[in-house]
């Protein structure tokens, strides 16, 4: 890697406005082609991975061995952090993302080719948990770059909310993607899905990268790294500068995160697998309604972000929490009933708590670091929450509901889940519209 082109020089107001139109529109969109990659893996292993790869096991069991693989990839984040924070901060936010973009590319793409069971036995498993790892690796650097990337442009203080909301934006864009690849393959290949429909969406990842590649090389590196260049006051070991300067806000971000991520991926992959074998609904129902909650992602995420800059970063993240740790209860009452219909409206609605905390969370997070180690920072913090909630969600969710045959357990999980996040959030300073002066200060 090489440090990014960078030039002192500020730019003239409409050329800056250009810069940062952008920057956030590469920023989503790349992240949108990462989070496809990634959801891709969380939607397919519900459905065919326990199948596939331990076909001898029993379906629940099976099932807790593929999450188990899922997991890694959650466990590989931090790992990504460290890595891509490092040269995010030594060598520039452009660099770095072209480089996870190419990461979790290519090892998405070579998930379509990996022989199953039957044809190598248990080696199939071992090269998807390998491949999982590098997904978790190459997601793990993605974040606080897109973030920051769309952040650092921002002219005003009163905004961050709001523009740092976008890249958010490319989870839902990635889930949209993920659902409706594996619905239309789903429908095409139909008996064939196992055989060879599910590997298609993999495939067509190496597309997808090309695309976020091409928009990606045309930005330029963001004004606040620029300026922290020039200056001279790049660290030279800005991990363990952020560790050391740091580590309230790192573990208070990743315990933020509990009620955000933990039950998103109980919402989004453990719901296949429930879905399929306790409400005995069709593969193609849970993809289509799954479909329709990312959907109306798309507007809640940018506005619960704009709202953040309006009531404060802390106040709204607070009752996204709240809102979340009543909705699990809601959540499966509504897909207990076993109608169709309330089925779909509690998966349409399942995401909007979550984007109440995941709208205004980018701004909340990326704010509690200093520029020269806020890649660093904001990676870490970020990341480190797969380790504890978005990794083990689907697993611990499978584990409750095979050991007390309720649904009951998983909502008193997401709860606790809850009561974690407002505590960590109401320790954390909150920084909406103040200006982060010295060397946080925003062009």
């Amino acid at each position: 890697m090489t440090m990014s082109h960078v030039n002192p020089t500020p730019l003239p107001s409409l050329e800056h406005q250009i810069q940062l139109r952008r920057a956030v529109i590469a920023s989503t969109i790349g992240t949108a082609i990462e989070w496809y990659d990634f959801f891709l893996y969380s939607t397919v292993t519900g459905l065919v991975f326990a199948k596939l790869f331990f076909p001898h096991s029993d379906p629940w069991v099976g099932t807790l061995e593929a999450f188990a693989i899922y997991a890694v990839g959650f466990a590989a984040r931090p790992v990504g952090a460290a890595i891509f924070g490092h040269y995010g901060d030594r060598i520039g936010r452009k660099s770095t993302l072209i480089a996870t973009l190419l990461l979790m590319g290519l090892a998405t793409f070579a998930v379509a080719l990996v022989p199953t069971y039957q044809s190598i036995g248990i080696w199939g498993a071992v090269i998807l948990t390998i491949l999982r790892f590098i997904q978790g690796v190459g997601v793990g650097g993605e974040w606080g770059g897109s973030v920051l990337m769309s952040m650092e442009w921002a002219r005003s203080d009163k905004t961050r909310g709001l523009i740092a909301s976008w890249p958010q934006f490319g989870v839902p864009c990635g889930l949209f993607l993920a659902n409706l690849a594996v619905l239309a393959f789903s429908q095409m290949s139909g008996d064939q899905f196992l055989a060879w429909g599910w590997r298609i969406p993999f495939a067509l990842s190496l597309i997808l990268v090309g695309v976020g590649l091409y928009i990606r090389l045309g930005i330029l590196e963001t004004p606040v790294f620029t300026r922290l260049v020039a200056e001279q006051k790049i660290e030279r070991a800005p991990m363990l500068a952020v560790l050391i300067e740091h580590p309230k806000e790192i573990l208070l971000s990743a315990f933020a995160r509990m009620s955000e991520q933990a039950p998103f991926y109980i919402f989004t992959a453990f719901i296949f697998s429930y879905g399929i074998g306790s409400l005995k609904v069709s593969r193609d129902f849970l993809l289509t309604a799954v479909l329709a909650a990312s959907v109306l992602s798309f507007v809640s995420i940018p506005v619960f972000g704009h709202l953040s800059d309006q009531i404060g970063r802390k106040t709204m993240y607070m009752i996204g929490a709240a809102v979340t740790g009543v909705f699990g209860f809601i959540y499966f009452g509504m897909l207990n009933t076993a109608s169709e219909p309330i089925i779909f409206l509690a998966i349409f609605l399942s995401l909007v708590p979550h984007d109440m905390q995941y709208g205004p969370q980018a701004a909340l997070i990326a704010e509690s670091f200093t520029g020269r180690l806020r890649y660093s920072g904001a990676s870490l913090g970020y990341q480190l929450a797969s380790v504890i909630a978005g990794g083990p969600a689907p697993l611990i969710a499978t584990w409750l509901y095979k050991t007390y045959q309720s649904a009951t357990a998983v909502a008193l999980y997401i709860a606790a889940c809850a009561v974690i996040t407002l505590i960590a959030t109401a320790l954390m300073t909150d920084y909406t519209g103040k200006d982060i002066s010295g060397e946080y200060k925003m062009q």
